[in-house]
């Protein structure tokens, strides 16, 4: 490796919780499980929703979460995909296809 990536960890947040702030809370302590692990193998772990979510008090925009993925993934190397369904992590995963950028499906598919 020639230096740490930057990996956008994408999976449900809002998806099937009727904006639930319980149900989005445990959606994000999900995706923020995987960012131990990034860290331990020599990266820096991204989730969306910690840059979104202080905009989003701002502005009261839920556009924020989808937007603020879209240009985290012009700085992003990599993407991790977590089970689930999610509309915005599909469409993360389009996007990174588009620009060439690895997307991994598991946490031992991400190079040390």
């Amino acid at each position: 490796m020639k230096k740490p990536m930057l990996i956008l960890i994408a999976g449900p947040y809002r998806s099937g919780t009727g904006d639930d702030p319980a149900k989005m809370a445990a959606n994000l302590a999900r995706l923020e499980e995987a960012a131990g692990p990034i860290y331990q193998a020599g990266h820096v772990p991204m989730i969306g929703e910690w840059v979104a979510l202080p905009v989003f008090r701002y502005l009261l925009d839920k556009d924020v979460f989808y937007d603020t993925a879209h240009r985290l993934l012009q700085h992003c190397d990599a993407v991790l995909r977590l089970p689930g369904e999610s509309t915005g992590a599909d469409q993360d995963v389009k996007i990174a296809q588009e620009r060439g950028i690895p997307v991994y499906y598991d946490l031992a598919e991400i190079p040390a």
